[in-house]
């Protein structure tokens, strides 16, 4: 006699085991790892078009008929349009008949269905998982087409008759019969439609796979899901033969269709929704590569606007912010145009850079300011705050409550980050500058028109600090400007203390008798006595300058440029100039230590000149003072380089990433 012990271990094991093989208790992973092992990667062909079209309307001609018969429905066969398939096409007989023979005459239940399942996945290994439920689908349409076209003729065709009786036909089909299973029958034959409907949409997306995942990223997920797809239609048409067997035998158990239903009609909802998810994004990477062959190829600048920025339903209206009227946007027909894209989050000071470009060719026809306001969802508060920014503005304005159509573009081919950006078009719709913004707030109207070009121009000159400070405060532009051009210490810090301390020195350095002596005049500037304003002109300057120096071969004025931004958030740093050209910047450190040093390398100055001198004795602390150097960029419109190299010692810089939040609304204009 088996002991408790025993009895339980086995009860377990069974129990185990009945849940490795009832589907309805298994999960889609479980599901994944048992009939991958059916699956031969060999790719059969055969003409799996024509068979479904066949498949199809067969299916929608029978369950019609059952309808008719069922529930008395009025629909004619003659209104079933029939699609035609390859005249070429053979069927696959011996394959379905095989199958057919699998899942006849089964009892009822989800573990026997689920390995009828498994071998007929098995008898299918070579194809492709669509072709599986396709051809599956088959089988069951030449016995249910073939029960119900019997159905039909049986009351007039002897030899129909004969078959029908045969096959137990008049079994399900005698009006008594169809009272008594009448909502079984109904019951089968609607979830022989839904799956049709599965297995069509399942051949649908199969044929979709042919796109890039990269520009339907959706179509990924819904490509692994298939195999599981096909598995629970097989099995849903295995229960539903097994359900025919057992209304026309009228012997063994009925087998319980509900949790079939329940699972196909998921799967039907789940597929139509990622097919239309996967055609909205073909539509999009479509419209895509039509964008960009727009600007690889000359095109009236108004029809490159209007794809670019309008939808199909969308009114192609621009607004007028100096009439304060609505207009055409034939108006840009011809014309150079100047696309300044932001968020609703721009600031006052970021508008107030376009204003002297707008003032300078409001009397040139040839140039117009479009801004593009970049909104992924609208809502009544950031309307207004569209129509108060839209008010500061004396340009034209995209006139439109929705979403850019070529957003997508704009962000991954001019890498718009939020932050904003002036692009450059031609005439024919060439882009002259991909992010203008940074070169017309450093240099302002000295770059116009703004293109590559003249960057490259602006680029080669030296004179870069006169261009962040020289038109911020009057009083650096008459040092800068006067013929003698002064010295000027330029400095400031995140700590006070090193600002108060510098100042001491320097203030002691620049009133020496040497440098007076050697008629040496320094004046100094402390952008931290200045208010916020002029402080975040300041930084924004650097960094504008920064990017549009980015992408350039390393140079003197480059390496300045970044060393000056790695300073931004340093307790102090310090830029010595002559007029407008840079002598030297450094961090305050070694600055404030060779100004307070003064008294080492003062006699050096009559030999070698003040110059040299103030270089040479701040080199020599550098090299025996260690420090990192850390460049913080922010999340700015345009294209950064992968790598940068240290503007102190050349080697190839670490990239982190942080995060910042200054818990504060930043936006300039309240409506």
């Amino acid at each position: 006699m088996a002991s408790k012990h025993s009895l339980k271990s086995l009860f377990h094991r069974t129990s185990e085991t009945s849940s490795e093989h009832n589907p309805l208790s298994m999960s889609d992973e479980q599901i994944l790892e048992q009939i991958y092992s059916t699956h031969v990667h060999s790719h059969t062909k055969f003409d799996v078009d024509s068979l479904f079209i066949l498949v199809e309307n067969t299916l929608r001609r029978s369950t019609l008929i059952v309808d008719t018969v069922v529930q008395g429905s009025k629909a004619s066969l003659e209104q079933v349009e029939d699609k035609i398939p390859q005249a070429n096409f053979n069927s696959p007989l011996c394959t379905l008949r095989q199958i057919s023979s699998e899942m006849s005459c089964k009892p009822a239940g989800e573990e026997i269905a689920h390995k009828t399942t498994m071998t007929i996945l098995v008898k299918l290994s070579n194809y492709e998982w669509d072709a599986k439920a396709v051809l599956t689908l088959a089988a069951f349409a030449m016995e249910y087409g073939e029960f119900w076209l019997l159905a039909q003729h049986q009351p007039t065709d002897p030899i129909a008759k004969s078959v029908a009786f045969l096959k137990r036909v008049p079994v399900l089909t005698r009006p008594a019969a169809v009272q008594k299973h009448r909502q079984a029958i109904i019951e089968l034959n609607n979830l022989v439609k839904t799956t049709l409907q599965v297995i069509e949409l399942i051949f649908e997306l199969e044929k979709l796979t042919s796109f890039d995942t990269k520009d339907v990223p959706a179509l990924l997920p819904a490509i692994e899901q298939i195999p599981v797809d096909v598995y629970w239609a097989i099995i849903t048409i295995v229960a539903i033969v097994t359900q025919i067997d057992y209304l026309t035998t009228e012997t063994g158990n009925k087998q319980d269709l509900s949790h079939y239903g329940q699972k196909i009609n998921i799967i039907l909802s789940k597929l139509r929704k990622q097919i239309t998810l996967c055609r909205q994004q073909i539509e999009e990477a479509e419209y895509h590569h039509r964008l960009r062959k727009f600007f690889q190829t000359p095109t009236e600048i108004m029809e490159v606007f209007k794809f670019l920025v309008f939808s199909k339903d969308a009114p192609q209206l621009l607004y007028d912010g100096a009439t304060k009227t609505p207009v055409e946007i034939s108006v840009l027909r011809k014309k150079n145009v100047y696309l300044f894209i932001s968020t609703l989050d721009i600031t006052e000071e970021e508008i107030a850079v376009l204003r002297p470009v707008y003032e300078y060719i409001k009397t040139n026809d040839q140039y117009k300011i479009v801004w593009i306001p970049i909104v992924e969802e609208w809502t009544e508060k950031l309307n207004k705050r569209f129509e108060a920014l839209k008010s500061k503005m004396p340009w034209y304005a995209v006139q439109h409550y929705g979403t850019i159509a070529g957003y997508r573009y704009i962000k991954e081919e001019w890498h718009f980050k939020k932050k904003p950006m002036v692009v450059v078009l031609n005439p024919q719709g060439k882009v002259q500058h991909a992010n203008a913004f940074h070169l017309i707030h450093v240099y302002g109207m000295k770059a116009f028109p703004f293109t590559i070009s003249d960057q490259e121009r602006i680029d080669r000159e030296i004179h870069w600090i006169g261009s962040v400070v020289g038109d911020t405060h009057p009083n650096i532009s008459t040092w800068m400007q006067i013929r003698e051009q002064k010295y000027i210490l330029i400095y400031g810090g995140n700590d006070k203390e090193w600002v108060q301390q510098f100042t001491k020195y320097a203030t002691a350095f620049v009133n020496d008798v040497a440098l007076k002596e050697a008629n040496i005049h320094i004046e100094l500037f402390c952008v931290e006595k200045e208010d916020k304003s002029f402080l975040r002109r300041f930084w924004s300057g650097i960094e504008s300058l920064f990017v549009t120096k980015a992408h350039n071969t390393v140079d003197a004025v480059t390496q300045e440029v970044q060393k000056m931004l790695s300073y931004k958030n340093e307790s102090g740093w310090v830029v010595l100039c002559k007029g407008s050209s840079v002598v030297e910047c450094g961090h305050g450190t070694t600055i404030l230590k060779t100004v307070a040093e003064f008294e080492k390398w003062k006699e050096v100055v009559l030999k070698k000149g003040f110059e040299s001198s103030f270089k040479e004795h701040h080199e020599r602390i550098v090299r025996t003072t260690h420090r990192c150097t850390h460049l913080e960029i922010a999340n700015i419109a345009g294209k950064l380089p992968e790598t940068i190299k240290c503007p102190e010692c050349g080697r190839t810089m670490e990239i982190f990433i942080s995060y910042k939040c200054c818990h504060t609304d930043n936006t300039a204009v309240t409506p």
